[in-house]
């Protein structure tokens, strides 16, 4: 039974907790919080005590998962490891690249698993991919939001776009090469809206935009490979393959097009989603990676990663002068 500790039930804390509840061999030992209404709260709704110390919970665990706000991360993160326990923790995984640094450095010296909630990595849209050969040279992506004001303590970047930072890095094998973008602060204090030019050394080429502001919801990426194209369309769980296929079942659907180099077939399959709670299936990874003693799915070293071009598209919006090489 591996034994759960939460930190921070606040909107995103209490959706990991019901689902925490929901995974066999798991026991949610308790929860730290220090706001009293939202701990009276979620003791009454889900009947799990409230720790009010820290140390006292991680002591009770063999896991902690740490939902709190991103500039506590750190703090909470760092005394369960030297604790010797197990960590989930929310992205970013840090709130500082000098943190994010210090974390992967005491979870290897630990050997403790630390695996960062990037959730659209277990999105039905992304999963149904599996086994399908990614080799993008061009990727354009757009996640659009309305605006909220949770989550504004950090940019636009640092919230949304990071989840297809992450998406793109596990996917393109190959260095980031030169990073150029621009963003505005319209409404908070940090860009609410950014766009990023990301340039591998393998000639691929990712252009992302994400907002806040947005009137509509939009969370779409679309991979261009020789011969393919790819869609993929994380809030309705759509995934689309259209691709140039000569040997094309007749029978299955395809259009012909006259090309300079004669006709070719195009074949569109709709590879069809599986019936998952991403939430959940990232937490029984989480669980699975402690269980059989391997590297979690996102692990530290991904989610610094994606944190460090994160750090490195902010860095340019607000100096206008940066290029990674």
């Amino acid at each position: 039974m591996l034994k759960v500790g939460i930190f921070g039930v606040g909107h995103l804390g209490k959706f990991h907790l019901k689902n925490w509840k929901e995974i066999p061999g798991v026991q949610v030992i308790g929860f730290f919080d220090p706001n009293d209404t939202t701990a009276q709260e979620v003791e009454k709704t889900f009947g799990v005590p409230r720790f009010e110390n820290e140390a006292a919970l991680m002591d009770a665990c063999d896991a902690i998962d740490v939902a709190a706000p991103t500039d506590v991360h750190f703090e909470i993160c760092e005394k369960g490891i030297k604790k010797g326990k197990h960590v989930f923790v929310e992205k970013p995984l840090a709130a500082t690249m000098q943190e994010a640094r210090q974390l992967v450095k005491l979870a290897a010296e630990s050997g403790i698993k630390l695996q960062v909630g990037h959730i659209e990595r277990f999105n039905p849209a992304f999963v149904a991919l599996n086994g399908y050969p990614l080799h993008p040279m061009f990727i354009e992506v757009h996640r659009l939001a309305q605006f909220n004001p949770r989550g504004t303590e950090v940019s636009v970047i640092l919230d949304l776009m990071i989840h297809d930072i992450d998406i793109i890095l596990s996917i393109v094998k190959s260095d980031v090469k030169s990073i150029s973008a621009s963003g505005v602060a319209v409404i908070t204090d940090t860009p609410d809206i950014a766009n990023a030019r990301i340039e591998f050394y393998n000639g691929c080429v990712a252009n992302l935009t994400s907002s806040r502001i947005s009137l509509k919801k939009m969370r779409k990426m679309r991979l261009f490979q020789k011969d393919a194209y790819i869609g993929i369309d994380f809030l309705n769980h759509k995934t689309e393959i259209i691709q140039l296929n000569e040997e094309a079942d007749p029978s299955s659907f395809h259009l012909e097009i006259d090309t300079p180099q004669g006709k070719k077939k195009l074949s569109i399959s709709t590879p069809e989603p599986p019936e998952l709670n991403a939430l959940k299936e990232e937490l029984k990874c989480f669980k699975m990676a402690i269980e059989q003693n391997t590297r979690p799915v996102v692990n530290e070293t991904d989610g610094y990663l994606a944190m460090e071009v994160a750090h490195k598209i902010l860095e340019y919006i607000n100096n206008g002068n940066l290029q990674l090489k």
